[in-house]
């Protein structure tokens, strides 16, 4: 087993995340484009100097690759400012306030006043050469399993192009990608071990979660994961597909490194590229603080404290959901996850219908598990949300039965609409009378069998437990 104390193991994580909406500086859509380009341009790039007057290690090493690079645009999502023919628009004000709500939630202080930088990048994913990045909350932490580990930065900027297709003389790249709200979260190098790492990264992406405005999907959140040992060097890690992969990467990259320096030789920082079989390759150097110089077309901005407001997290929310609604875990998660991914709101349901006849673990089974168990079987969708309101109002009132649910369910898939009429409770009488025949009619046979056949053919109109309680009466 690894002592990764005595290898004097030492890791951080950059998590990147897109925001919904429109873009950080122009009011183009954030959607990703796939179809077939309305237009293209081509550019070559050069490195700027840095607030130090140097130009960056890493800047130089993508210049000296001499590339061009072509750029597809989309007239409805691509506009001057992406492709650097116009200065930019006011900041996004919404990307700003889920910046400053994520503050809050990794307990972060805020600056006094927001300065856009230009962060040097000639690599072709920015068609100006710089990416647009500020510092926005800093000294924060999040807790895993009671250690404390600090968060050094949240920064909101530019995401870059999407790179097309590479060769050696040229690159190409998406444009509608560009421009994008992006959140940069770096934690401190405070992770003990590459478990913890991974933890720390699904803790970051929870938070994540639990503030309206992120992007959803492939492509939306990635990490980055900075490792170095006793002896080595910081090696920045790009490209984990999933979180789960983050401890094999980082137990190879410790693998490297250690083969080097028992060879003598000394580690070199780097970005490096993590592969799907956990191993990394050398990408570019790692850049410094010269590529840094004022955005001067973006005025400073004062953040307002108060758009920090409190925000209850998907874990806070599943907890109380089981305390305050009775759910066990599986139905609190799967609620809360639908709301926070879809901006539903269960809660606005229970406090409307919740009764003595209506717990909440019916309300949940009605509007996420039996739609699907139903369109699985018969290849049809139901739309629940025109009907759902109709259908709680009368199981509520005791006039239809939870027990209903899946013919009701069927029989919308079949019409298109709802005839809850048809499901109201039959009288106790009337039950009685079906329950004697069934009983007649299958002399002898288990209980069981007798329950199956009597709720089958109420078909909802009555209640479970009365169905058994008469059955257990006339079996006596």
């Amino acid at each position: 087993m690894t002592n990764y104390k005595e290898l004097g193991f030492k890791a951080g994580l950059e998590i990147h995340q897109q925001l919904e909406g429109k873009k950080l500086f122009c009011n183009c859509p954030t959607e990703i484009r796939k179809d077939k380009a309305d237009f293209t341009i081509t550019r070559r790039l050069r490195a700027s100097a840095g607030e130090s007057g140097k130009v960056d290690k890493a800047a130089a090493y993508e210049l000296e690759k001499s590339k061009e690079f072509e750029y597809y645009g989309y007239h409805d999502s691509t506009c001057l400012i992406e492709i650097d023919e116009e200065p930019p628009l006011p900041v996004n004000k919404e990307a700003l306030k889920v910046t400053l709500q994520m503050c809050q939630l990794l307990n972060m202080k805020v600056v006094d006043k927001i300065q856009f930088m230009r962060k040097t990048v000639i690599d072709g994913s920015n068609v100006s050469g710089f990416q647009r990045t500020a510092l926005i909350g800093y000294d924060g932490y999040i807790d895993i399993n009671g250690k404390k580990i600090g968060v050094e930065s949240i920064c909101l900027e530019e995401e870059a192009a999407q790179v097309v297709k590479r060769t050696k003389e040229k690159d190409t790249y998406n444009l509608s990608r560009l421009g994008i709200p992006l959140l940069e979260i770096a934690t401190a190098p405070d992770f003990e071990n590459p478990e913890q790492t991974k933890e720390g990264a699904a803790k970051i992406g929870m938070l994540l979660r639990s503030v309206q405005g992120m992007k959803r999907g492939i492509g939306s959140i990635r990490q980055d994961v900075n490792v170095s040992i006793k002896g080595g060097a910081r090696t920045e890690i790009k490209g984990f597909q999933e979180i789960k992969s983050i401890p094999v990467v980082i137990d190879k990259e410790i693998e490297r490194q250690l083969k080097i320096i028992k060879k003598g030789e000394k580690v070199e920082k780097a970005v490096r590229k993590a592969e799907p079989d956990g191993t990394t390759t050398y990408l570019r150097p790692m850049p410094g603080a010269d590529r840094m110089y004022p955005e001067t077309d973006v005025p400073t901005i004062t953040p307002k404290i108060e758009e920090m407001k409190e925000i209850e997290t998907i874990d806070q929310k599943t907890a109380r959901y089981k305390k305050e609604y009775e759910l066990n875990d599986d139905l609190a998660s799967i609620a809360v996850k639908h709301e926070n991914k879809n901006n539903y709101d269960f809660e606005e349901l229970f406090k409307k219908h919740i009764s003595k006849h209506l717990p909440a673990k019916t309300i949940i089974d009605l509007i996420l598990i039996k739609p699907k168990e139903i369109e699985k079987k018969i290849g049809k969708t139901i739309n629940i949300e025109e009907h759902k309101d109709q259908i709680l109002g009368e199981i509520s009132k005791a006039k239809i039965t939870a027990s209903a649910i899946p013919e009701i369910l069927m029989k919308i898939a079949e019409k298109g609409k709802l005839e809850i009429e048809k499901f109201y409770q039959i009288s106790e009488d009337e039950i009685e009378k079906i329950i004697l025949k069934i009983i007649k009619e299958n002399k002898d046979a288990p209980r069981g069998l007798l329950m199956g056949k009597a709720m089958a053919a109420l078909k909802g109109k009555a209640d479970g437990k009365l169905v058994s309680q008469i059955l257990g009466k006339h079996l006596k």
